[in-house]
Protein backbone atom coordinates (compact mmCIF):
# COMPACT_ATOMS: atom_id res chain seq x y z
CA UNK A 1 0.00 0.00 0.00
CA UNK A 2 1.70 4.01 -0.89
CA UNK A 3 1.92 5.71 2.08
CA UNK A 4 0.03 9.01 2.21
CA UNK A 5 1.70 11.70 0.09
CA UNK A 6 2.48 14.98 0.91
CA UNK A 7 0.10 18.12 0.25
CA UNK A 8 1.96 19.23 -2.62
CA UNK A 9 3.76 16.96 -5.20
CA UNK A 10 7.06 17.93 -5.32
CA UNK A 11 10.20 16.58 -3.18
CA UNK A 12 13.76 18.21 -2.89
CA UNK A 13 16.97 16.18 -3.42
CA UNK A 14 20.52 17.78 -1.56
CA UNK A 15 24.09 16.67 -1.45
CA UNK A 16 27.12 18.47 -1.39
CA UNK A 17 25.64 21.42 -0.01
CA UNK A 18 23.96 21.91 -3.18
CA UNK A 19 19.74 21.54 -3.25
CA UNK A 20 17.62 21.16 -6.14
CA UNK A 21 13.46 20.76 -6.40
CA UNK A 22 11.84 18.17 -8.57
CA UNK A 23 8.37 17.97 -9.70
CA UNK A 24 6.41 14.95 -10.52
CA UNK A 25 5.12 16.66 -13.65
CA UNK A 26 3.02 15.00 -16.39
CA UNK A 27 6.01 16.27 -19.02
CA UNK A 28 8.70 14.15 -16.59
CA UNK A 29 6.11 11.42 -16.50
CA UNK A 30 5.05 10.74 -19.84
CA UNK A 31 9.18 11.50 -21.40
CA UNK A 32 10.30 8.45 -17.87
CA UNK A 33 7.93 6.38 -18.84
CA UNK A 34 8.76 6.37 -22.44
CA UNK A 35 12.02 5.86 -22.33
CA UNK A 36 12.12 3.47 -19.32
CA UNK A 37 8.66 2.54 -18.25
CA UNK A 38 7.07 2.69 -14.49
CA UNK A 39 8.88 -0.35 -13.24
CA UNK A 40 12.18 -0.11 -14.56
CA UNK A 41 12.61 3.47 -12.48
CA UNK A 42 12.03 1.64 -9.16
CA UNK A 43 14.24 -1.19 -9.99
CA UNK A 44 17.00 1.68 -11.15
CA UNK A 45 16.46 2.90 -7.69
CA UNK A 46 16.96 -0.19 -5.81
CA UNK A 47 20.19 -0.84 -7.87
CA UNK A 48 21.49 2.63 -7.44
CA UNK A 49 21.26 3.07 -11.38
CA UNK A 50 23.04 6.10 -11.82
CA UNK A 51 22.54 6.35 -15.01
CA UNK A 52 18.63 6.26 -15.04
CA UNK A 53 18.77 8.21 -11.62
CA UNK A 54 20.16 10.76 -13.24
CA UNK A 55 17.25 10.91 -16.18
CA UNK A 56 14.87 11.00 -13.21
CA UNK A 57 16.83 14.01 -11.70
CA UNK A 58 17.08 15.81 -14.96
CA UNK A 59 13.20 14.87 -16.35
CA UNK A 60 11.63 16.43 -13.29
CA UNK A 61 13.81 19.50 -11.97
CA UNK A 62 11.52 22.52 -11.83
CA UNK A 63 12.97 24.76 -14.55
CA UNK A 64 13.29 27.89 -12.53
CA UNK A 65 15.07 26.20 -9.66
CA UNK A 66 18.62 27.34 -9.47
CA UNK A 67 20.95 25.17 -8.81
CA UNK A 68 19.84 23.48 -11.62
CA UNK A 69 20.07 19.84 -12.08
CA UNK A 70 22.78 19.91 -14.64
CA UNK A 71 24.82 21.86 -11.99
CA UNK A 72 23.97 19.56 -9.25
CA UNK A 73 24.87 16.09 -11.20
CA UNK A 74 28.19 18.32 -12.42
CA UNK A 75 29.30 18.78 -8.70
CA UNK A 76 28.05 14.54 -8.18
CA UNK A 77 30.46 13.15 -10.53
CA UNK A 78 33.46 15.14 -8.27
CA UNK A 79 32.83 13.27 -5.13
CA UNK A 80 31.98 9.66 -4.19
CA UNK A 81 28.49 8.38 -5.50
CA UNK A 82 27.73 5.90 -2.29
CA UNK A 83 26.98 9.53 -0.02
CA UNK A 84 24.69 10.74 -3.32
CA UNK A 85 22.76 7.24 -3.41
CA UNK A 86 21.71 7.44 -0.08
CA UNK A 87 21.00 11.04 -0.13
CA UNK A 88 18.79 10.95 -3.13
CA UNK A 89 16.94 7.32 -2.64
CA UNK A 90 14.54 7.84 -0.82
CA UNK A 91 12.75 10.72 -2.11
CA UNK A 92 13.48 9.62 -5.27
CA UNK A 93 11.44 6.61 -4.61
CA UNK A 94 8.74 9.20 -3.52
CA UNK A 95 9.01 10.99 -6.05
CA UNK A 96 8.62 8.52 -8.56
CA UNK A 97 5.15 7.19 -6.91
CA UNK A 98 3.97 10.26 -7.54
CA UNK A 99 4.60 10.17 -11.37
CA UNK A 100 1.12 8.15 -11.09
CA UNK A 101 -2.49 9.81 -9.65
CA UNK A 102 -2.55 9.22 -6.71
CA UNK A 103 -5.57 6.53 -5.08
CA UNK A 104 -8.86 7.92 -3.99
CA UNK A 105 -11.25 5.72 -2.11
CA UNK A 106 -14.26 4.54 -3.91
CA UNK A 107 -18.06 4.15 -3.71
CA UNK A 108 -18.72 0.97 -5.82
CA UNK A 109 -16.20 -1.63 -7.14
CA UNK A 110 -14.60 -1.42 -10.33
CA UNK A 111 -15.75 -3.58 -13.26
CA UNK A 112 -13.08 -5.34 -15.35
CA UNK A 113 -12.80 -5.40 -19.02
CA UNK A 114 -10.69 -7.57 -21.42
CA UNK A 115 -9.24 -4.74 -23.06
CA UNK A 116 -5.37 -3.98 -22.24
CA UNK A 117 -4.07 0.01 -21.73
CA UNK A 118 -0.88 1.12 -20.67
CA UNK A 119 0.60 4.36 -18.74
CA UNK A 120 1.13 5.86 -22.18
CA UNK A 121 -2.13 5.93 -22.50
CA UNK A 122 -2.94 7.22 -19.06
CA UNK A 123 -0.93 9.99 -19.27
CA UNK A 124 -2.25 10.91 -22.47
CA UNK A 125 -6.17 10.97 -21.66
CA UNK A 126 -4.67 13.08 -18.96
CA UNK A 127 -3.04 15.67 -21.29
CA UNK A 128 -6.58 15.40 -23.28
CA UNK A 129 -8.55 16.23 -19.99
CA UNK A 130 -6.61 19.13 -19.19
CA UNK A 131 -6.39 21.03 -22.36
CA UNK A 132 -9.80 19.81 -23.29
CA UNK A 133 -12.33 19.28 -20.81
CA UNK A 134 -9.97 21.83 -18.28
CA UNK A 135 -9.11 24.24 -20.62
CA UNK A 136 -5.34 24.84 -19.65
CA UNK A 137 -2.58 25.25 -22.12
CA UNK A 138 -0.80 22.72 -23.69
CA UNK A 139 2.61 24.14 -21.14
CA UNK A 140 0.09 24.20 -17.62
CA UNK A 141 -0.90 20.32 -18.62
CA UNK A 142 2.49 19.43 -19.09
CA UNK A 143 3.76 21.27 -15.87
CA UNK A 144 1.07 19.73 -13.88
CA UNK A 145 1.36 16.50 -12.25
CA UNK A 146 -0.73 13.81 -13.16
CA UNK A 147 -2.42 13.81 -9.62
CA UNK A 148 -3.08 17.47 -9.70
CA UNK A 149 -4.76 16.92 -13.61
CA UNK A 150 -7.18 13.93 -11.96
CA UNK A 151 -8.15 16.16 -8.94
CA UNK A 152 -9.30 19.00 -10.89
CA UNK A 153 -10.65 16.98 -13.71
CA UNK A 154 -12.65 15.00 -11.03
CA UNK A 155 -13.97 18.53 -9.47
CA UNK A 156 -15.07 19.78 -12.90
CA UNK A 157 -17.25 16.63 -13.28
CA UNK A 158 -18.48 16.87 -10.07
CA UNK A 159 -19.62 20.55 -10.62
CA UNK A 160 -21.17 19.69 -14.02
CA UNK A 161 -22.83 16.94 -12.16
CA UNK A 162 -24.31 19.13 -9.31
CA UNK A 163 -25.38 21.36 -11.99
CA UNK A 164 -26.65 18.59 -14.73
CA UNK A 165 -27.59 15.99 -12.73
CA UNK A 166 -27.76 11.96 -13.85
CA UNK A 167 -24.41 10.03 -15.14
CA UNK A 168 -24.09 6.07 -16.35
CA UNK A 169 -21.43 3.48 -16.55
CA UNK A 170 -21.76 3.56 -20.22
CA UNK A 171 -18.06 4.62 -21.24
CA UNK A 172 -14.82 2.79 -19.61
CA UNK A 173 -11.49 4.44 -19.59
CA UNK A 174 -8.22 3.61 -18.63
CA UNK A 175 -7.67 3.02 -14.48
CA UNK A 176 -3.97 4.34 -12.93
CA UNK A 177 -4.93 2.46 -9.57
CA UNK A 178 -5.33 -0.86 -11.68
CA UNK A 179 -2.20 -0.68 -13.65
CA UNK A 180 0.01 0.79 -10.30
CA UNK A 181 -1.36 -2.85 -8.51
CA UNK A 182 0.10 -4.38 -11.57
CA UNK A 183 3.44 -2.36 -11.12
CA UNK A 184 3.78 -3.26 -7.54
CA UNK A 185 2.90 -6.94 -8.22
CA UNK A 186 5.80 -6.96 -11.07
CA UNK A 187 3.86 -7.20 -13.97
CA UNK A 188 3.94 -6.16 -17.53
CA UNK A 189 3.17 -2.20 -17.53
CA UNK A 190 -0.53 -2.64 -19.36
CA UNK A 191 -3.08 -3.67 -17.13
CA UNK A 192 -7.03 -4.71 -17.72
CA UNK A 193 -9.11 -1.75 -18.12
CA UNK A 194 -11.09 -1.45 -15.28
CA UNK A 195 -14.58 0.36 -15.39
CA UNK A 196 -14.65 4.10 -14.27
CA UNK A 197 -17.71 6.25 -13.63
CA UNK A 198 -18.97 7.72 -16.62
CA UNK A 199 -19.96 11.39 -17.63
CA UNK A 200 -23.16 11.77 -19.03
CA UNK A 201 -22.15 13.30 -22.05
CA UNK A 202 -18.24 11.96 -22.25
CA UNK A 203 -17.37 9.01 -20.30
CA UNK A 204 -16.52 9.85 -16.81
CA UNK A 205 -13.33 8.25 -15.06
CA UNK A 206 -13.95 6.46 -11.95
Amino acid sequence: MRKQRASFEQVEISHGGIAVTLRPSLRAATILEERFGLPALHAALEDLNYTVICEIIRASEISSGTPNAAAFLTAVQRRPLLPFFLAVRAPLFELVSMLTPAPEKRVQPLHTTGKQVTWAEVFAALYDRATGWLGWTPEQAWNATPTEIDRAYRAHLEKLKAIHGGGSDDEKEPDPEQAERNVAAGLDPEFDRAGLQALKSSGRRK
